[in-house]
């Protein structure tokens, strides 16, 4: 059927006007009746914060999003544009979406006063009925609300007192929709003013005009805690007036974190000629990394260890395999616990430390992560099995060495000298002891793990050797005697 284009055909066609947060409760409602997943791809929540946004939705609440960087707080407010109903009906020309049965701009009145039922309507999609703005210090009121506009005077005709000289800012633009900003707390204060007093009283003065703007409008903020103390503050009376404030969090579980990290990470490459293989316990390895991170002490835990870590270091990990296959000619595409070291430049610049830390250096602390992780994951695969044959064989003298860049078949008559290592490493894992690439992984996973366990010693080549052998050489090793004795742990 075609949509009305006067506003007498949307009065003969009995269309009702809704107010904003009416019309997100209604289309919720809606959903949760049919079990629709109401935030599509946000993972981890679905105990926690997917429930308080859906209160806060039903109550008619302005949200805000209080959470650590790389939480999601940024997707899940603009999904929540999936909330508004798919079109509505707008004065044609009006800056701010004017309803053509209750217009509230000086606009708006006069068209529909001059052309009555003949007032011509447009139809706003949900997507441009979306304004998000990032708060910086620099931000006006003239961006945020508007300003007098002397050309748009000069123009008309207009005297400056004349409400048609106004240009409006985001939020009225945002009329009948959405009107998110980020990071609230660099917000001037002054500008949190306008906002308060625009959510609450619905009139504002532009360069000494009062203008009454009784705007509807849905506004969700989005906030980090740290960012109270180090840059700004939301003044108390815009925290009263906000309904629901909602802390995010990040996974609880590595499995949940895991599938974050499928669901975003860029492994799907073109150009790849073999075919790629992730294997669970890289994935787990990596996500691991992020859980010991968030608990490391020399990192500060105010700025926290965001969710996209994991994801640039498995997008690094599997461009590392993919680089060793191009040099060696393989089809097969599998990361290898090496290629998670040569991450590393991944992982440091998501790393915000403290004192003690940058003493020690990212790159080091990431190398200790990579370890420390590797000895959670790898208790979990192999907890029970005897590898004392493998670390005698270290003990005797012997080392290993796995090239990065070698190719798996190459690795592999290396690892079949090491007593019971192949054996033990395809145990766990559902591939063939055939499958030359994944048998190099799972050995090399292996052998991290005996590495993190102290059991045997890795060099700074990616040499594995005995640790009595390692540890008879003091010079670089007071770390890790630190870390063994838990002060770090």
């Amino acid at each position: 059927m075609a949509l009305p284009k006067t506003l007498g055909e949307l009065r003969a066609q009995g269309y009702r006007t809704r107010s904003v947060k009416d019309e997100m409760r209604a289309n919720l409602l809606d959903k949760l009746r049919r079990g629709e997943r109401v935030f599509p791809g946000i993972v981890g929540y679905d105990e926690t914060v997917i429930p308080q946004i859906t209160n806060a939705v039903l109550a008619r609440h302005n949200i805000i999003l209080l959470g650590l960087r790389g939480q999601a707080k940024s997707r899940i407010i603009r999904q929540l544009v999936n909330l508004l109903d798919e079109h509505i009906p707008v004065i044609a020309g009006s800056e701010i979406n004017d309803d053509p049965f209750r217009p509230i701009s000086a606009y708006g009145r006069q068209t529909v006063e001059r052309e009555g039922e003949q007032t011509p309507v447009n139809w706003v999609e949900r997507e441009a009925r979306f304004v998000e703005k990032l708060a910086t210090p620099d931000v006006t009121v003239a961006d945020i609300i508007g300003d007098v506009d002397p050309i748009k005077a000069a123009r008309g005709g207009h005297l400056l007192s004349d409400e048609l000289t106004i240009h409006y800012g985001l939020l009225p633009r945002a009329n009948r929709g959405l009107f998110a900003i980020n990071e609230l707390p660099d917000l001037a204060g002054k500008i949190q003013v306008g906002l308060f007093n625009i959510m609450q009283e619905g009139d504002v003065q532009i360069k000494g005009y009062p203008v009454r703007l009784p705007l509807d409008v849905m506004l969700v903020f989005s906030a980090n805690p740290e960012d109270y103390t180090a840059r700004g503050k939301i003044i108390t009376p815009l925290k009263d007036r906000i309904g629901s404030e909602i802390t995010t969090h990040y996974p609880t579980e590595v499995q949940l974190g895991v599938e974050i990290t499928r669901q975003e990470a860029w492994v799907e490459r073109e150009g790849v000629e073999g075919t790629l293989r992730v294997p669970d316990f890289v994935r787990e390895l990596v996500e691991q990394i992020a859980f010991e991170a968030r608990d490391d002490q020399r990192i500060d835990k105010r700025s926290g260890v965001s969710q996209r870590m994991p994801i640039t270091v498995t997008e690094s990990v599997v461009s590392n395999a993919e680089r060793r296959a191009l040099l060696t000619g393989e089809e097969d595409v599998v990361p290898r616990v090496s290629d998670v070291y040569a991450a590393v430049p991944s992982m440091t610049g998501k790393m915000e430390l403290e004192y003690e830390g940058e003493q020690v250096g990212a790159a080091k602390i990431a190398r200790d992560l990579i370890k420390r992780a590797a000895g959670e994951v790898f208790e979990g695969y192999f907890v029970g099995f005897d590898f004392g044959n493998t670390i005698r064989w270290f003990d005797s003298g012997n080392n290993l060495k796995l090239s990065d860049d070698a190719p798996a078949d190459e690795c592999v008559r290396l690892l079949e000298s090491v007593p019971d290592l192949i054996d033990n490493a395809v145990v766990p894992f559902d591939f063939k002891r055939s499958d030359d690439a994944m048998l190099v992984s799972a050995c090399e996973f292996v052998l991290e793990g005996l590495y993190a366990q102290n059991k045997i010693s890795r060099n700074e080549e990616g040499g594995y050797t005995a640790a009595t052998k390692a540890r008879k050489d003091r010079r670089g090793m007071i770390y890790d005697d630190l870390t063994e004795s838990g002060r770090y742990s």
